[in-house]
C-alpha cells in the first residue's frame, strides 16, 4: 500500500441535502482516498480541524459508473466516501459553517 499522509486522505467534502441534514447530528461526509483506512481518516480529521474529536468513521466504496461516448464504453473512477461522527464535546468543523 502507498504511503498516504494525513493531508492526502481527505479529498473534498460532500455537499448534498442528506449530508447537510446529518450535520445536526455532528456527522460530516467527505470523499477520501481509495486506499485510506478508518484509522487514517480519523487521524486526518483530528489533525486538519483543531478541536475535533472523532467518535466513529463509516466508509463506503463506490464503483465507477459506466459512461458511453458513441460506441465507446468506459467507466468513471472508483471513489470512497466516509461519514465521520464527532463526539458531543467536540468542536464543529469550520468549512461547513457558512453552508
Amino acid at each position: 500500500m502507498a504511503d498516504i499522509r494525513y493531508y492526502d486522505v481527505i479529498l473534498k467534502p460532500v455537499v448534498t441535502e442528506k449530508s447537510m441534514n446529518a450535520m445536526s447530528e455532528k456527522k460530516y461526509t467527505f470523499l477520501v482516498h481509495t486506499d485510506a483506512t478508518k484509522n487514517q481518516i480519523k487521524e486526518a480529521v483530528q489533525k486538519m480541524f483543531d478541536g475535533t474529536k472523532v467518535k466513529s468513521v463509516n466508509t463506503m466504496n463506490l464503483d465507477g459508473k459506466k459512461r458511453r461516448r458513441g460506441m465507446v464504453v468506459g467507466k468513471t473512477a472508483k471513489t470512497k466516501k466516509a461519514i465521520v461522527t464527532l463526539t458531543e464535546d467536540s468542536k464543529e468543523i469550520e468549512i461547513f459553517e457558512g453552508l
